[in-house]
């Protein structure tokens, strides 16, 4: 439906976002050239533009309670801006302790990351996460992702590596870019 609509075979349902068509058919090349043998190792380059446009469609799958997800790119950073609700990202989660009490109600997320790509796998180190406006204690951090995060996906923490898909071996964050270049 996805390839469809971009390609303006099928109209979007009425009020339905959906990501640019540039955001699709860069998507659609990394598919297909990662199930090549030998792929293209021409760089696919992704602008902050293309990738937030795609965030804020119908396509994207945010968590429950992650809206409004904005990114920025600068070298080897990467800020996130998003609104959470945390009791909807929380359902039907065990209580938390006191300490994570401000992880309750809705709020403006900031997260900083370091992030690059290499060898087929993606590393992303979290600098900072403040809540309106106020940063967040890294302590209460690890036990927030502790608690709360790995519960749903052990894989993913403060500190998180993992494998690129379709034979990406090199992720870059640049100046409101992301380059790929797959092998």
């Amino acid at each position: 439906m996805l390839v469809l609509a971009s390609a303006g075979l099928v109209p979007p349902a009425a009020g339905q976002k959906t990501a640019p068509p540039s955001f699709d058919r860069k998507f659609k090349h990394l598919e297909v050239n990662g199930a090549r043998r030998h792929p293209d190792p021409t760089p696919t380059i992704f602008t902050e533009q293309e990738i937030n446009a795609y965030l804020g469609s119908n396509e994207a799958a945010l968590p429950e309670g992650v809206q409004s997800v904005r990114l920025e790119g600068h070298p080897q950073t990467i800020t996130g801006r998003a609104r959470v609700d945390f009791d909807r990202l929380r359902a039907g989660m065990a209580p938390s302790s006191p300490l994570l009490a401000i992880f309750s109600g809705v709020h403006d997320v900031v997260v900083t990351t370091h992030a690059h790509g290499a060898g087929g796998e993606a590393y992303l180190h979290v600098d900072s996460v403040s809540l309106d406006g106020v940063e967040i204690p890294r302590f209460v951090l690890e036990r927030f992702v502790e608690k709360y995060i790995r519960a749903k996906d052990p894989d993913i923490g403060l500190d998180s590596r993992f494998a690129l898909p379709d034979r990406i071996d090199t992720a870059t964050v640049g100046e409101h870019t992301l380059t790929l270049i797959q092998k």
